[in-house]
């Protein structure tokens, strides 16, 4: 099933910047788990809008709320008080053991509002001189300098410098590498419980709470950048739960507005000292029409028990990925995931396959080159995840 419109392909070459490598499908609609073509192809969205649209491609209550919310107001700017906002970070709080929102755009941005406030904590708060932020190889936190400097990839810093300095970067879950690299002038311990961008690899619970742990006794914030794990992605509201952490600070975005641009960074009240009147705004981030929307999001979620049923279909899909990669040994290297976050590792590098699940009407993508990830919607069927696993162990034998 491969399409492609050449002649929107050709037109946006000479207006727009050439920052993604686009698939070769052009999407004209949406709804639930399906994505359509121009020509009326069906595809089944794995994706979803990189981990976006959680409920699915235009959810009628999300429409409704779009449409009755933008009759009343859409913006009005942070200057003025309005309703949705404090409804939405009531809702936020209720969730976590945090006490404090700050909302803006994306989920960069709310890496950024991270990494600001852990040092103006420290600097205007505890007064010490601690600016350092530690991150681990493998992350993705976002593309702003800052962020991009925090993200441990090397690929997305090509062309950047001179890059903001108080950053340091430590191998991925080396306990004994991340205490040589906190010191008096740490910060903040940024990390993310499962990396999504650095291959679905993620994190044990020894070495989190060993980290926590670190950072309680050096006196820095930890920090959990779940803007991909989040609103019940794992199998619970937010990844860290699974292992009864409990963060300074925490960053989410992608689904909190099911595709709409909404971001939030959540505090303890302690660490939400350090933000007064000027110290950091946002022109967009928090308006009336995106958290009336967010809103409803964590109520379809907690209503219709989305984290439950993510925990039980990620479990299911998760056992027939490692069906096929104990019947496939040469070909898949490893399976790993949680809830509907999952990644299949390759022997081999994944573009082939990916374009043969396209061909079949399936949408994934493939992250550092091996591994095929997999961030349905959360309302995705048992029956869909069986087609598609049955169309991988097809590709698989062929290949």
């Amino acid at each position: 099933m491969k399409e492609q419109n050449d002649t929107t392909q050709n037109q946006e070459k000479a207006v727009l910047c050439a920052t993604y490598s686009r698939y070769p499908l052009e999407i004209a609609r949406g709804r639930g788990t399906k994505l359509y073509s121009p020509q009326g192809s069906e595809y089944t969205d794995l994706l979803a809008g990189i981990a976006v649209c959680a409920l699915g491609h235009c959810h009628p209550e999300i429409s409704a709320v779009i449409k009755e919310q933008s009759e009343i107001l859409i913006h009005c700017s942070n200057l003025f008080y309005q309703t949705p906002q404090l409804e939405l970070a009531r809702a936020l709080t209720r969730g976590c053991s945090l006490d404090r929102v700050f909302f803006c755009n994306s989920g960069a941005e709310a890496n950024e509002a991270a990494l600001k406030i852990a040092r103006r904590f420290m600097q205007t708060v505890r007064t010490q001189e601690a600016f350092e932020i530690v991150t681990l190889e493998g992350s993705f936190h976002g593309r702003t300098l800052a962020t991009l400097t925090a993200t441990g990839q090397d690929k997305v810093k090509e062309g950047y410098a001179p890059l903001p300095p108080g950053f340091k970067t430590v191998p991925f879950a080396d306990i004994e590498a991340i205490k040589a690299a906190v010191s008096n002038k740490t910060a903040a311990v940024l990390v993310e419980i499962i990396q999504g961008e650095g291959g679905v690899r993620c994190l044990s619970r020894d070495y989190l709470q060993e980290v926590q742990d670190l950072c309680r006794s050096q006196g820095c914030l930890f920090m959990v950048d779940e803007v991909q794990t989040g609103l019940g992605r794992t199998g619970k509201l937010w990844a860290h739960q699974h292992f009864d952490l409990r963060p300074d600070v925490l960053t989410t975005a992608k689904g909190l507005a099911n595709g709409l641009p909404l971001g939030a960074m959540l505090v303890s009240q302690e660490v939400s000292q350090a933000f007064g009147p000027g110290s950091h705004a946002t022109t967009f981030g928090g308006g009336p029409l995106v958290c009336a929307v967010g809103a409803k999001v964590l109520e379809i979620i907690d209503r219709d028990g989305l984290c439950r049923r993510a925990a039980e279909i990620g479990n299911e899909a998760l056992e027939g990925f490692q069906e096929l990669k104990r019947r496939f040994p040469d070909k898949i290297r490893e399976v790993r995931g949680k809830g509907l976050m999952q990644g299949i590792e390759l022997t081999f590098p994944g573009k082939g396959v990916w374009q043969e699940l396209l061909n079949k009407g399936f949408i994934c993508n493939v992250v550092q080159d091996h591994t095929l990830r997999i961030l349905p919607p959360l309302t995705i069927s048992r029956e869909e995840i069986s087609s598609f696993t049955r169309s991988l162990e097809e590709i698989l034998t062929t290949i």
